[in-house]
């Protein structure tokens, strides 16, 4: 049994008041190699697959690499899902991105405030729309991001040196912030840098201001995100991904 039952109800209280968490040990060390190596031997190179020297990423990750959902899904994740979050949660999104050795590229404080839908309908509440990556981004009503959850699953150590992220606690309750704000927030919060050992997991809502560094050591920085959300969209507006936990996480629109 991981150490994380016996600690739920401390986690849910960190997680709704600061905002995330950090759970190490989620993976074994051979779990997280053999998730490295289905990575490693994945061939594609569709508009889901972005490769250059600084950065790698695979977007609609559990349909591109199915697969890593065999591995991936297993007991402890779930639980970690199923206490925290609920057992009604899906995920809605899946993303590999690795910072690789030396990237010279950093992430300014943001908020998450885009879904990726199937297509695009005006519905109210709903926008602006972007269409990025080949697929339609839209901002949803406040209170369904106050409802999505965010695992950040580490398949290296991740520090300040390699793009640890950088978040402010408590910044996920101010609602949708405009940019003087943000940086209102930002300069007069103490920020935390989520060092994640390889294998655990951060945890955060998409409100949360965060950010990271560019990468001073030669370690590579790969993450598997996921986006988890338990609310179907209005209208015949369906989310682009949809894996639901009573299929095994297998079912992708």
């Amino acid at each position: 049994m991981h150490a994380f039952l016996a600690q739920v109800s401390t986690y849910k209280e960190k997680l709704t008041n600061d905002g995330f968490l950090v759970i190490e040990d989620i993976y074994q060390a051979q779990e997280v190699e053999q998730l490295i190596n289905y990575l490693e031997t994945s061939t594609g190179d569709g508009p889901n697959f972005r490769k250059t020297d600084d950065l790698f990423a695979i977007r609609n990750f559990l349909h591109e690499v199915p697969h890593v959902n065999s591995l991936l899904w297993m007991d402890t994740l779930r639980q970690v899902i199923e206490q925290l979050f609920g057992s009604d949660y899906f995920c809605i999104k899946s993303i590999f991105f690795d910072k690789p050795p030396l990237s010279n590229w950093m992430v300014a404080w943001h908020q998450d405030l885009m879904i990726s839908v199937d297509k695009r309908k005006e519905i109210a509440g709903f926008g602006p729309w972007v269409n990025k990556h080949e697929a339609y981004n839209v901002q949803p009503p406040v209170q369904m991001l106050e409802n999505i959850y965010t695992i950040r699953l580490h398949l290296d150590d991740c520090d300040e040196t390699n793009g640890a992220l950088k978040v402010i606690a408590g910044s996920h309750t101010t609602g949708v912030l405009s940019s003087e704000q943000l940086l209102h927030q930002t300069k007069k919060q103490k920020e935390d840098v989520c060092c994640v050992k390889k294998g655990g997991i951060m945890i955060m809502k998409p409100l949360l201001l965060h950010s990271s560094s560019k990468s001073t050591s030669s370690r590579n920085r790969r993450v598997i995100h996921l986006e988890f959300a338990n609310q179907q969209l209005p209208g015949d507006l369906n989310w682009k991904e949809y894996i639901n936990q009573q299929n095994n996480y297998t079912t992708v629109l």
